[in-house]
């Protein structure tokens, strides 16, 4: 394993911590508000009196709502500005520096449920990470694991509009060879940004291959039971239309 790769990425996270906390804020973006979010509730289950970590926790809203709903919540990250902000917040969870890939800190804790929200496409080791989910001293025998990460197909920064509903991608790289990606800072954020690119039948692979079937498989998008919380009709048009993400409930 590249630490190299590991300390740049750590590096990255520091660097837009406190930009990340005003993206996500309490509630997450609109994105997670939108289309995911519906869906990693369902997939997760009623987490009240269950163990559950929040595998690349970030500033902590997710373990903060799953911690209201009940569950025994630990959050890991691997930037510590991250987890500081998590801490300041919310001081009374349990939030630690920790690399997902290795997951080294928790080889005495036992969970029902793994949970990384938009989190696998910022690793640098797939493989690595998804086996550190699934093995015992992480995950209990009949544990699942829920997976959301940025759809790889359609990606947004690589996006470009055209008259009426016409959207068009593209990729600057083979869609099939794993890269590096680095993206111009957008909004209010200062920073390029740093992910990893892989095939989607490279995912799907590498939970196999650890041990875990995959019992359901989701493209979120908005529910109409949501379409009050979109701001315009612009954005409501766009969650109804386009593949944000996609979404995974991972047996043991």
């Amino acid at each position: 394993m590249d630490e190299g790769v590991l300390e740049e990425v750590q590096d990255f996270w520091n660097r837009i911590a406190s930009d990340w906390q005003t993206q996500v804020g309490d509630d997450g973006d609109k994105n997670r508000l939108l289309n995911s979010d519906p869906v990693l509730w369902d997939f997760a289950g009623d987490v009240g009196g269950r163990d559950v970590l929040d595998a690349g926790c970030g500033t902590g809203y997710l373990s903060r709502k799953l911690s209201e709903c009940g569950a025994r919540v630990v959050g890991v990250d691997l930037s510590e500005n991250m987890i500081g902000i998590a801490k300041e917040m919310s001081p009374e969870l349990d939030f630690r520096v920790e690399s997902v890939t290795g997951l080294r800190s928790l080889e005495d804790d036992r969970f029902d449920l793994v949970i990384a929200n938009y989190v696998l496409m910022d690793v640098p080791f797939l493989e690595e990470t998804i086996d550190a989910f699934y093995r015992v001293p992480v995950l209990r025998s009949d544990g699942v694991a829920v997976v959301i990460f940025s759809h790889p197909c359609f990606p947004q920064g690589r996006r470009a509009e055209g008259p009426g509903r016409l959207v068009s991608y593209s990729w600057d790289e083979p869609y099939f060879e794993r890269h590096k990606v680095v993206e111009p800072a957008w909004g209010h954020f200062t920073s390029d940004f740093i992910w990893f690119h892989r095939p989607l039948s490279d995912y799907w692979r590498a939970f196999t291959a650890s041990g875990f079937s995959v019992e359901r498989f989701e493209e979120p998008r908005i529910a109409s039971d949501r379409y009050h919380l979109a701001a315009s009709s612009r954005e409501l048009e766009r969650s109804r239309t386009r593949p944000y993400s996609v979404a995974f409930r991972l047996m043991k």
